[in-house]
């Protein structure tokens, strides 16, 4: 289809083509939606491309090198919702870390110990999942440099929060772990400069509310100092990295990049063993290694993998957003496995905190 020979209608000032790898393939867009297209700031925002508007043809035109401008529309609407969906994934599976942790820590097993078996059998999934895939293990020095702090920086937040469980009930450092959203968007804020629109800052604050209202203690109860310290720690650690995440621009599959994650997490994991003086416990009877199998399947193998979809497909902070459905994930949990009371507080607490997610998920829509 020659462009120079299509004549244009009494109606329609110009038309839009979008040009393909195939020079034939081209797609005629109506003119009332071209108008807008045309925009050039518009068009960066929504295709992320370079546009460009020839001088030899006389109807102006957009040419953009992909196969339609709905293939490019539909994309990213799809890309949008997978990672809305992986959020609420990833934050469902890492609010059941106190299913497998609490019974594991009845038995005996000291947190190096849960630790290790969390991050070891992650990591044999992972490795079996690309090998079954035939997906190279091969990294770059740089990148393996990278990955020993994204995995430093997971295994300490993991570290810090079941060390949390110690001197508080697991409910409640679950809750108060979710401060990590606030603490992205401030890194995101303070260091590169993401700007934080009034939605966002509405949709924390909700959550923030909700968080407080899921907390079922006494207000005259003073939390432990040294248990608050740790589940901050975890949050900050948590967010920084989130934040490394999305900061860090690569072509590496999803699967190949948490394998390396929790390999990294994994040494942080035996260092801190060391250090810490204990011994490594080996599990005994089906109750252990059942927990253990759901520590590294749920908060681990889908979390990890499903964070990274979600940072990647829709940035930092909406993602640590979606984490708000984790302390709504621990108090399903305690209702229906440890068989604690529901009242009218809690479930005013979860509609707010899913207010606050519905927020953002319908600013980024937008």
């Amino acid at each position: 289809m020659e462009l120079a020979n299509e004549a244009p209608h009494a109606y329609i000032p110009f038309h839009l083509a979008v040009k393909s790898s195939q020079p034939r393939d081209y797609v005629i867009v109506d003119a009332n939606l071209a108008f807008f297209l045309l925009m050039r700031k518009c068009l960066w925002k929504i295709f992320d491309k370079k546009v460009y508007f020839p001088r030899e043809i006389g109807i102006k035109s957009v040419i953009l090198q992909s196969k339609s401008i709905q293939d490019m529309i539909y994309s990213r609407m799809s890309a949008k919702v997978k990672g809305f969906a992986a959020g609420v994934i990833a934050a469902v599976c890492y609010g059941t870390n106190p299913l497998g942790t609490l019974p594991l820590y009845e038995e005996g097993i000291h947190t190096g110990s849960v630790l290790f078996y969390r991050y070891a059998i992650a990591l044999l999934i992972f490795a079996l999942m690309m090998v079954y895939r035939g997906e190279s293990f091969r990294i770059k020095w740089g990148h393996a440099i990278r990955f020993l702090c994204l995995g430093s920086f997971f295994a300490l937040s993991s570290i810090a929060l079941y060390l949390s469980f110690l001197y508080m009930e697991a409910g409640v450092a679950s809750t108060l772990l979710f401060v990590y959203p606030i603490m992205t968007a401030v890194l995101m804020t303070a260091f590169f400069h993401e700007h934080v629109t009034w939605q966002t800052a509405l949709s924390i604050l909700m959550a923030l509310l909700g968080v407080a209202l899921l907390y079922r203690g006494d207000g005259g109860v003073v939390l432990d100092p040294t248990g608050f310290v740790l589940v901050m720690a975890s949050s900050l650690l948590y967010a920084v990295y989130i934040v490394s995440v999305n900061r860090w621009q690569t072509d590496m599959s999803s699967l190949k990049f948490t394998f390396y994650v929790s390999l990294a997490g994994l040494l942080s994991i035996l260092v801190f063993t060391w250090f810490s003086g204990e011994n490594l416990q080996l599990l005994h009877g089906a109750k252990q290694w059942g927990c253990a199998l759901q520590l590294a399947l749920l908060p681990t193998v889908f979390s990890l993998f499903f964070m990274t979809i979600s940072i990647n497909a829709i940035g930092s902070t909406p993602a640590a957003i979606m984490g708000a459905l984790e302390p709504v994930t621990a108090v399903f949990i305690g209702v229906l496995v440890f068989h604690e009371s529901f009242t009218l507080r809690l479930a005013v607490g979860i509609a707010l905190i899913l207010v606050a997610v519905t927020l953002v998920v319908l600013r980024k829509k937008s």
